[in-house]
């Protein structure tokens, strides 16, 4: 099973991107009972966590990120957004949706931020 990630793209710093991922109608149950989250890599950095949501509606987020970043979801559209404000050019990555624990992941979708 893939995630469908998608809304990346190349944005000066200070801009704002929304991604999305979309989760297959095969797994509706999955999705509700799942934390969805977004995670990111940068070239030559591990993967990390940016955030995540319960299907409840409990939000995590990484410290680099807090106050710019929102995450939310639509349990009836199997669908969760990262809405990134106030980009940085340290936000340049390679973002990824993850189903957890059913541990899906979607094909990542790059987001660059130039200076």
């Amino acid at each position: 099973v893939q995630l469908q990630a998608y809304g990346g793209g190349l944005v000066q710093a200070g801009g704002s991107l929304r991604l999305s991922c979309a989760a297959p109608r095969t797994i509706t149950s999955t999705f509700n009972r799942n934390i969805m989250g977004w995670y990111r890599q940068a070239p030559g950095k591990q993967r990390e966590l940016v955030a995540d949501i319960e299907r409840g509606g409990s939000t995590n987020y990484a410290e680099s990120v807090k106050g710019r970043f929102s995450i939310s979801r639509d349990n009836a559209k199997k669908m969760v957004y990262l809405q990134m404000n106030s980009l940085k050019v340290d936000d340049t990555a390679v973002y990824y949706c993850n189903m957890w624990p059913a541990n899906y992941w979607g094909q990542g979708t790059q987001v660059t931020v130039s200076s």
